[in-house]
C-alpha cells in the first residue's frame, strides 16, 4: 500500500470558531476553557493509580466461577464434593446455597413495551448461554480457586440454541426463556400513518436498504472487580468496586442482601474505564457480596479477560431496514425505519436502545414525515448492555442511507447533506418524533469539517488516485447527540463545596469518573466561581459515605449536571464569603471581587483580605460574622437541568484506502468538527472525542464477537478479539465551534459518546466509497480484511 498522503508531517491541530450566545456566567473565566494539566495525570501517568485489585485486606478470600460450556441446556447435576475438600478452599456454592439470601437478580428498568426476565445469581435448572455461572469457589487464593473449579463435575443435557438474532422469531426457533412463550423481549409498534404511506407512494425517488451491525464488546482496560467485606459486629457491608455509579450499587447490594442502604458502604477507587458496562453490578459481583456475608471474611473477585469477553455484557448487534423518500434534488420528503435488535439471554438495565434509536433517527436533517418500529429479541448469547452511545445504530443506518441516496441520485454525499441539514434560522426545530432542538449547529460543523479537510480539492485528488488504480474513499457522517438527559434517577446531581481555614476548597461530587477527568473539569469550574487557583481545588468522589446521592457518571452528563451542581454550590459559598468579607471590611458585597484567592474592593485591590483569612473568621470567629450568616464556608446544592437534554453535534470526515488483494483498510485522514458548547478544558474534550473515534474504528474494522451455530463464543482472548493500536489510528484533527447552550448557566453540552457514535458510519462510508469502483455495496459490518475480500469477490460477476 502506498505511503500516506495529506497528513505526512502534519501535527494534530485545533481550529476554533467561537460563537456568541446567551451564556450567563457569574464570573470571568480564568480556568474554564483553558488547557490546564489534569489533576489525575500525576498518578495515572506514573503508575500510582489505585484500583480494586491494589487494595489489600487481611485474610482476603478469592473467587472463581464454574461456568456453562453450553449455550442452552438442562442442568442435570453439579458435584462439588471434590472441590470442597481441596486444601485452601473455604466454600463452594451453587444456586441453592445462595438462594437463602438474595431475591431474584433484578435490574432496574425494562425493555420498552417489553417483558422483564429475572434470573438467579447462579444458574438453577437451565443454562441459557455459554459462560453463565453455575458454581462459585471461594479459596485462599485465585490459583486455588481456579484449581477447585476444575474439580467440579457438571452435567448438562445440551439442547439446540438460537444464536442469530435474525432467526430468533422464526417459528422453529428454540426459546431462550420457555416460560415466556416467545423470544420477543420488547417491541415498539409500527408508527406508519396515512400521511407517510402517501409520501412513500408519491415521492419521485423511493429507496430501501437494509443495514446490519455486528456484535462487539465493551472492553475497559480494567475489567470488573470487587472486594467485599462484611463486618458482623456492626452488621455492615463495605464494598470496593470498579463502577461508575456507587450509590446505585449500594442500593442494589442492600436489596440483594436484604439490609438497609445505611448498612452498605460502596467505595469506588480509581476505575480504568467503564463505558456504560459498570453502571450495574454483575451476577459475580453480587455473589461475591453474598459470600462475604456468609463467611465473615473479605472476599475478592477480579474478572479475567476471558470472562469479560465471553459472558459480560456485549453490545451493538442491530439491523435496520430504512426507506427514504426524496425529490429529484435529493431533498428528503419522508422516511421509515424498522429496527431489529439482539438482546442476548440476560440483557442489562437500559440495554435496549430502540426507543432512543427511533426518536433520534431523523438526526440533523429535515424529514417532514417519519415512522419507526422496532423489535428486540433474545438469543442464547451473552446479554446486551449499555455501551457508549447505546442508541448509535440510528446514526450508523441513517448516515449509510444518506450515502446510498447520494449514489442513487448522483449527488456528492456532502452536498446531499447540505441540502437537507437543519439550519440555525430554523431553530427551535421539532422533529416528527416530537423531540425539539433548541439549538444545534449541524450546518456549521459540516462546512467547518469540509473546510478543515479541503473537501473539494480532496475529491479532485481522489479522481486522480482512482485513475492510478488506488482505492481511496471519503466518508462523511453527521451527529446530533442528546447529552445530559434528565429523566428519573438520571435527572439530578449534587455537590458539596467547602472552603477550609487554609483557603483551599474541597468539592464532594455525585459524579463518578472512570476516564472523564472529573477531578480536573469540576475543579476548573469551582476555581473560577470561587476566585481561587485551580490547584487549590480538590474534587472527591466515589464514596457513598461522603459523596452526595446521585446516579454517577454516564450519558455525557458530567459537565452539564454534575458541573452545574458544583457551580451552584460554589456560588453559594462565594456569596457567603463576600458577605463575611464585606462585614469585616465595612463594605458592600456588591463592591467586592475575588481575584487570585483574595477578596478585595473593586478598583482598590490594596483594600482586601485573603480567602484563607475570610475562611478563618468563618470557622473560628463567630463574632466577626454578620447577623444571620452561619459558621463555616460550605454549601450543598442539587442541580436539575431545565430541559430534557442538551444537544451537541458534530461532523466527522474520514479518508480510507483499501488494498484490494488483501482487504486491508488503512485510514489516511480523520477530521472532526464538533460543537459541545462552552468547553471546560479543550484537552479533555479532544481526549473524549479521540477515545470514542478509536472505539468506533475498532468496532468497524477489528472487533467482532463471533459465535458458532451451537452458541460457542469464538473470540474470548485478545488473540481472537482484535483491538486497534496507535499504529492503526490516524492523526485526528479537531475543530471546535463553541455555541453556549442556552439551558444551563455554564453554557456546556455533553460530548462523551459522540465520537463513538459518528465514527463508525464515517469509516463505513469511506470504505464503501473506496470500493465503489469495483461495484461493491457495503451494507454490513465488520469490515476486516477477510470481510472486504469477500465483498470484492461477491461483486466480481458485476465487473465481468
Amino acid at each position: 500500500m502506498q505511503q500516506p498522503f495529506l497528513v505526512q508531517g502534519v501535527a494534530r491541530h485545533v481550529q476554533a470558531a467561537v460563537r456568541q450566545g446567551d451564556r450567563s456566567a457569574t464570573v470571568t473565566s480564568r480556568f474554564v476553557g483553558q488547557r490546564v494539566a489534569r489533576h489525575e495525570d500525576a498518578r495515572f501517568l506514573s503508575g500510582r493509580g489505585r484500583y480494586v485489585d491494589d487494595i489489600p485486606l487481611p485474610n482476603t478470600l478469592h473467587v472463581a466461577f464454574a461456568r456453562s460450556d453450553f449455550a442452552r441446556g438442562t442442568l442435570v447435576s453439579v458435584d462439588t464434593a471434590a472441590a470442597a475438600a481441596m486444601p485452601g478452599v473455604a466454600a463452594v456454592y451453587v444456586a441453592s446455597d445462595l438462594n437463602q439470601l438474595p431475591q431474584d437478580f433484578l435490574v432496574d428498568g425494562e425493555a420498552p413495551h417489553g417483558r422483564h426476565r429475572p434470573f438467579r445469581v447462579l444458574a438453577d435448572g437451565d443454562v441459557r448461554c455459554v459462560g453463565e455461572p453455575i458454581a462459585m469457589v471461594v479459596a485462599d487464593s485465585r490459583y486455588l480457586a481456579e484449581d477447585a473449579v476444575d474439580a467440579i463435575e457438571i452435567e448438562i443435557d445440551p439442547q439446540p440454541a438460537v444464536v442469530d438474532f435474525e432467526r430468533a422469531l422464526d417459528d422453529d426457533a428454540p426459546l431462550v426463556h420457555p416460560e415466556t412463550g416467545s423470544n420477543l423481549y420488547g417491541t415498539i409498534p409500527g408508527a406508519e400513518t396515512e400521511e407517510l404511506d402517501a409520501v412513500l407512494a408519491s415521492a419521485p425517488v423511493v429507496l430501501t436498504e437494509t443495514f446490519r451491525q455486528h456484535r462487539y464488546a465493551t472492553v475497559p482496560l480494567e475489567t470488573r472487580g470487587i472486594l467485599a467485606s462484611w463486618e458482623r459486629g456492626r452488621e455492615e457491608l463495605t464494598v470496593w468496586i470498579s463502577t461508575q455509579g456507587p450509590h446505585g450499587i449500594r442500593s442494589f447490594m442492600a436489596r440483594m442482601l436484604g439490609v438497609d442502604d445505611s448498612q452498605v458502604r460502596v467505595i469506588m477507587p480509581d476505575t480504568g474505564g467503564a463505558f456504560g458496562l459498570k453502571m450495574n453490578p454483575s451476577q459475580e459481583e453480587v455473589a461475591t457480596a453474598l459470600a462475604t456475608r456468609l463467611l465473615g471474611r473479605p472476599v475478592k473477585w477480579i474478572q479475567d479477560r476471558r470472562e469479560n469477553l465471553m459472558y459480560d455484557d456485549h453490545a451493538r448487534e442491530d439491523q435496520a431496514t430504512v426507506t427514504f423518500a426524496a425529490n429529484e434534488n435529493g431533498e428528503l420528503l419522508g422516511a421509515k425505519v424498522e429496527f431489529l435488535e439482539g438482546a442476548g439471554a440476560f440483557p442489562a438495565a437500559f440495554a435496549s436502545a430502540t426507543v432512543f434509536s427511533s426518536v433520534l433517527f431523523p438526526g440533523p436533517y429535515r424529514i417532514p414525515v417519519f415512522g419507526a418500529s422496532a423489535q428486540t429479541v433474545h438469543t442464547n448469547t451473552a446479554g446486551r448492555g449499555s455501551y457508549r452511545g447505546p442508541w448509535m445504530f440510528e446514526t450508523v443506518a441513517r448516515e449509510q442511507m444518506m450515502d446510498c441516496l447520494a449514489k442513487q441520485l448522483d449527488i456528492d454525499p456532502l452536498e446531499l447533506r447540505r441540502r437537507n441539514v437543519i439550519h440555525d434560522d430554523e431553530l427551535p426545530y421539532t422533529l416528527p418524533t416530537g423531540m425539539m432542538y433548541d439549538q444545534i449547529t449541524a450546518a456549521e460543523t459540516l462546512d467547518h469539517a469540509a473546510e478543515m479537510i479541503s473537501y473539494e480539492q480532496l475529491r479532485e485528488q481522489q479522481r486522480a488516485w482512482r485513475a492510478e488504480g488506488r482505492l481511496v474513499g471519503i466518508g462523511v457522517s453527521l451527529l446530533v447527540e442528546p447529552s445530559a438527559m434528565a429523566f428519573g434517577w438520571m435527572s439530578t446531581d449534587a455537590a458539596t463545596v467547602r472552603i477550609g481555614p487554609n483557603g483551599r476548597a474541597d468539592v464532594f461530587t455525585s459524579a463518578a469518573s472512570h476516564g472523564q477527568s472529573v477531578e480536573t473539569t469540576i475543579a476548573q469550574v469551582v476555581a473560577d466561581e470561587l476566585g481561587i487557583d485551580f490547584s487549590h481545588v480538590r474534587v472527591l468522589q466515589g464514596d457513598t459515605d461522603s459523596a452526595p446521592l446521585g446516579p454517577g457518571t454516564g450519558g455525557s452528563r458530567s459537565a452539564v449536571i454534575a458541573g452545574g451542581a458544583a457551580r451552584s454550590a460554589a456560588q453559594e459559598v462565594r456569596a457567603r464569603m463576600l458577605q463575611i468579607a464585606a462585614h469585616v471590611m465595612e463594605a458592600s458585597p456588591d463592591d467586592l471581587e475575588v481575584v487570585d484567592g483574595r477578596v478585595q474592593v473593586v478598583g482598590t485591590p490594596a483594600r482586601g483580605m485573603t480567602v484563607a483569612e475570610v475562611a478563618e473568621k468563618a470557622y473560628t470567629e463567630p463574632a466577626s460574622l454578620p447577623p444571620g450568616v452561619p459558621l463555616g464556608l460550605e454549601a450543598q446544592t442539587r442541580y436539575t437541568p431545565g430541559t430534557f437534554c442538551t444537544w451537541s453535534n458534530a461532523c466527522h470526515i474520514c479518508v480510507a484506502e483499501v488494498e484490494a488483494a488483501t482487504g486491508r483498510v488503512e485510514l489516511r485522514q480523520y477530521v472532526v468538527s464538533e460543537d459541545c458548547g462552552v468547553m471546560v478544558n479543550p484537552n479533555v474534550v479532544e481526549g473524549q472525542i479521540a477515545g470514542g473515534v478509536v472505539q468506533g474504528i475498532g468496532g468497524v474494522l477489528y472487533e467482532h464477537l463471533q459465535y458458532d451455530d451451537a452458541g460457542n463464543p469464538l473470540a474470548t482472548t485478545f488473540m481472537d478479539y482484535l483491538l486497534p493500536t496507535a499504529a492503526e489510528v490516524p492523526l485526528i484533527e479537531y475543530g471546535h465551534i463553541e455555541t453556549p447552550a442556552p439551558t444551563n448557566p455554564g453554557g456546556h453540552k455533553g460530548l462523551g459518546e459522540g465520537g463513538a457514535i459518528a465514527s463508525p458510519p464515517a469509516v463505513i462510508n469511506a470504505v464503501a466509497d473506496a470500493l465503489a469502483p469495483l461495484g461493491v455495496k457495503v451494507r454490513s459490518q465488520p469490515l476486516g480484511p477477510s470481510d472486504v475480500v469477500a465483498l470484492i469477490e461477491a461483486a466480481a460477476p458485476m465487473r465481468a
